[in-house]
């Protein structure tokens, strides 16, 4: 599916821990629970491996939020739409 993506950096703006209790980084993917349930693994292509395992009060539909290590990744990828391939 194509979704329209944000980024997100652990720490900056938003907490470190998930919704499902995880540690946030890379790979792991803020969702609509609604559209993509908690847990599910992902493909997204130019980004790669991920699970949904948090939400977010800005993540409604066809909306996702990637995990980057560092707020220079984050930024440089900004927002842009993605394909999602569920696993």
């Amino acid at each position: 599916m194509v979704m329209i993506a944000t980024a997100y950096t652990p720490g900056h703006g938003c907490g470190t821990i998930t919704a499902t209790g995880m540690r946030a980084r890379y790979g792991v993917v803020a969702v609509d629970p609604r559209v993509i349930p908690l847990g599910t693994h992902l493909y997204i292509e130019g980004y790669g491996e991920a699970i949904a395992a948090d939400t977010g009060s800005a993540i409604k539909g066809v909306r996702i939020d990637l995990c980057f290590d560092s707020l220079a990744q984050a930024r440089a990828f900004g927002r842009r739409k993605v394909v999602v391939h569920i696993k």
